[in-house]
């Protein structure tokens, strides 16, 4: 028999989205427990602090709410209860200054994420929100009370409305394995696929390439890519050169698409503008001068055309020796030299997921249409964006609109009992 715990409101989740829900709730003067199954809260927040906390994006409103690409409609009205400058805002309310970074990416004076948590977590705990760790939630008992386990066994808990912002199934060491997708399917709730999202991607390299340039940064380069609706997109920035293929901002920022090619193709192809700072003629002239000279090609590409180390190797990667004598072969894969990569990386060493609890099974206050009172929020959702604050910025969103959510919910349940 599982010992039986009664609570007004459970939060199941104890990351950005479930602390902002508990915030809402417990600013509205309704109790709330929130359970996690780690052995401390915001892990994976944590972990995103390490290279610097990107809170968010300061660009242009509208631009930034595009970067939700098919999900934006589903997202607009948490984004704009919750905007960029809202979510500074917050964050100055913790007493955590920010500053705008020269990519417009916003960040936390400290640059870290644990001052924020730290200062986030006793906040709540003075308005009195109970917070429970190695509480891992089950599902539901036949009950239909929250069946969660614990360090001492199972455990039941009661309460008039609960709040899922479990994260999608990237990190699983730091809590967001995915495991509550096959609950709810179970319950009837649609569920896409969880998939890796702002992830590397496989690509057969060379022995050489492997052994000698693993790790090595692919700096100011373009890579441009045709989506599988025939779009082009280009983008300049840089990315990774990995054991098993390519990772890094640029990839990440082509994540969806790319991933959407190999899915229906079961491969995808781009290619690198080595040096998009240069025209196709420039180049072609500097090319040509290098086969009237004496010098060696490393000695001339380094010199002449800053093409050195991992960009000369990838050069030697896709052509031949007989193609290094055609100047012409040689200028066109300077500026489009041709990556294939042929799977996703693993969805445990993603970024972030893609897929979750499809929009169509929630009401516009984010609660399961066919589970009145339970209600779900953050990368449980059926979303997906680019790295730059876009991540962080619609889980503190839709956070905030599935408290909102439940504390409507339980108004009128009042009201109507009253």
């Amino acid at each position: 028999m599982s010992d039986r715990f009664q609570a007004s409101v459970a939060v199941i989740g104890g990351g950005p989205a479930g602390l902002m829900a508990a915030e809402v709730l417990c600013n509205a003067g309704i109790a709330v427990d929130v359970f996690d199954s780690m052995p401390s809260f915001g892990r994976k927040f944590l972990l995103a602090g390490i290279g610097g906390l990107n809170i968010t994006h300061s660009e242009e409103y509208v631009h930034f709410c595009n970067k939700y690409s098919v999900a934006q409609p589903h997202l607009q009205t948490a984004l704009d209860s919750m905007t960029p400058q809202a979510l500074c805002e917050w964050v100055h309310g913790l007493g955590v200054e920010t500053f705008v970074g020269t990519s417009g990416r916003v960040f936390p004076k400290e640059m870290k994420a644990a001052p924020l948590l730290r200062a986030w977590l006793h906040r709540l705990r003075s308005k009195g929100v109970r917070m429970h760790v190695r509480h891992k939630w089950l599902g539901w008992a036949d009950n239909g009370h929250l069946r969660l386990a614990t360090p001492q066994g199972e455990i039941e808990v009661m309460s008039q409305a609960t709040i899922l912002a479990l994260g999608g199934a990237s990190w699983p060491k730091l809590g967001s394995d995915g495991a509550w997708a096959p609950v709810l399917r179970q319950q009837g709730v649609e569920v896409a696929p969880l998939e890796s999202a702002n992830c590397g991607f496989e690509s057969n390299w060379s022995s050489y390439l492997r052994e000698k340039f693993s790790g090595a940064p692919l700096k100011s380069v373009a890579l441009k890519f045709v989506d599988l609706q025939g779009h082009v997109r280009e983008r300049q920035g840089e990315f990774v050169i990995s054991e098993h293929g390519v990772e890094g901002s640029l990839i990440y920022a082509f994540s969806r698409e790319i991933r959407q090619v190999l899915n229906a193709k079961g491969k995808a192809s781009f290619t690198i503008d080595l040096l998009p700072g240069r025209s196709m003629d420039r180049v072609r002239s500097e090319v040509a001068g290098f086969f009237r000279s004496n010098h060696s090609m490393p000695s001339y590409f380094k010199t002449k055309l800053g093409i050195t180390g991992v960009k000369l190797a990838l050069l030697h990667e896709v052509l031949d020796k007989e193609d290094f004598k055609n100047g012409e072969k040689l200028v066109e894969t300077i500026k489009h030299l041709p990556i294939t990569v042929h799977a996703v990386r693993p969805i445990a060493e993603a970024i972030s997921t893609a897929g979750g609890v499809c929009f169509d099974s929630l009401t516009p206050n984010y609660m399961l249409a066919n589970k009145p009172g339970v209600f779900v929020a953050g990368e449980m959702l059926d979303w997906e964006a680019p790295t730059g604050g876009y991540l962080l910025t619609a889980c503190f969103a839709t956070g905030q609109a599935a408290g909102q959510g439940a504390v409507k919910w339980m108004k009128e349940r009042t009201l109507a009992k009253g």
